[in-house]
């Protein structure tokens, strides 16, 4: 009776292994972490992310104009030049003392005078 648990367990842990491997995959593939952030949507989901990226592009927009801006991790001048309708060349001549390879976050410099 012994030799039937025996061979019963062999074949299952081999199965419980490659359950766990696609429902792992399932996971990963389903929350958007594949490499260079593409994911698979259905499509609803792609005419609700529409709808997202313009309703933040207007946002951008509106922000434009305006006259400061407080840097976030990560930000380059160039980053915030594109974003903000500038130059890295304007953003430098507004603000004479920055350093750009020291930006730091919550750091406030001008955009516009």
């Amino acid at each position: 009776m012994e030799d039937g648990r025996e061979a019963n367990l062999r074949l299952l842990a081999p199965v419980a292994v490659g359950t766990f491997a696609i429902l792992f995959l399932i996971v990963v593939l389903s929350s958007g972490a594949l490499v260079g952030g593409g994911s698979v949507e259905s499509s609803s989901e792609s005419g609700d992310r529409s709808s997202e990226r313009s309703s933040r592009g207007e946002r951008r927009g509106r922000l434009r104009g305006r006259a400061t801006y407080r840097v976030k991790a990560g930000d380059t001048l160039g980053s915030i030049a594109s974003r903000n309708d500038t130059t890295i060349e304007r953003i430098e001549e507004l603000n004479p003392e920055l350093d750009p390879q020291t930006l730091t976050a919550g750091q406030k410099i001008k955009l516009r005078e």
